[in-house]
């Protein structure tokens, strides 16, 4: 095997990870130390890649972002109509399942990190922006009649909405299970008129 395929090899193995040890143990234990336990490696190879606490964050946050990019993009263009590609991205933003409530976690994380590190929050910042204009432009295909106030506060609400549910279902999925947030979600989108 070539060195450049060992490197890729490292950095998906170091990259699941910091992932795991942010999504299952918490922002807390989110150490170099931990994340060698996890990767099966020295804290040397992990310092390497990631010299420090903000580089393993920094790491899991654009982690999360591509996941999450790569996930909607599909659901999109797997839609039938727009309205169905709206609800598809939003739900899949809650916490029905393991992985969305493990992106919840890591999220959750991010941000409650990011609030006092300026190189944090700016990427935090860019990421969110580039979420609220992808549902800003789902929510017009949505309803295109819509003027554009109506369509940014409409998106507004469906991102906090969602994305708070996302939080709690990560915190207690026993209380929020799937077919919850999906009756949450389906009866918003009816108030809406979006369904």
């Amino acid at each position: 095997m070539s060195r450049t395929a060992d490197r890729s090899a490292q950095g998906e193995t170091l990259s699941r990870a910091v992932w795991s040890v942010l999504a299952e143990q918490g922002l807390e234990r989110l150490t170099v130390r931990a994340v060698a336990a996890a990767a099966g490696c020295t804290t040397g190879l992990v310092m390497h890649r990631f010299p420090n606490r903000r580089a393993l964050l920094l790491h899991a946050r654009h982690l999360l972002h591509q996941v999450t990019r790569e996930r909607v993009e599909a659901l999109e263009s797997a839609a039938a109509t727009p309205r169905a590609a709206l609800r598809a991205v939003l739900q899949q933003s809650m916490a029905p399942d393991e992985a969305t409530r493990q992106e919840a976690v890591v999220w959750t994380g991010f941000l409650a990190a990011a609030v006092a590190d300026e190189e944090l929050i700016t990427e935090h910042r860019r990421n969110n922006r580039l979420w609220r204009e992808r549902v800003e432009r789902l929510t017009a295909a949505a309803a295109p009649d819509w003027a554009p106030d109506r369509v940014a506060t409409t998106a507004l609400a469906l991102i906090a909405m969602t994305e708070g549910m996302g939080a709690y279902a990560a915190a207690d999925p026993a209380a929020f299970p799937a077919a919850d947030q999906e009756r949450m979600l389906d009866a918003t989108l009816t108030a809406y008129g979006l369904l």
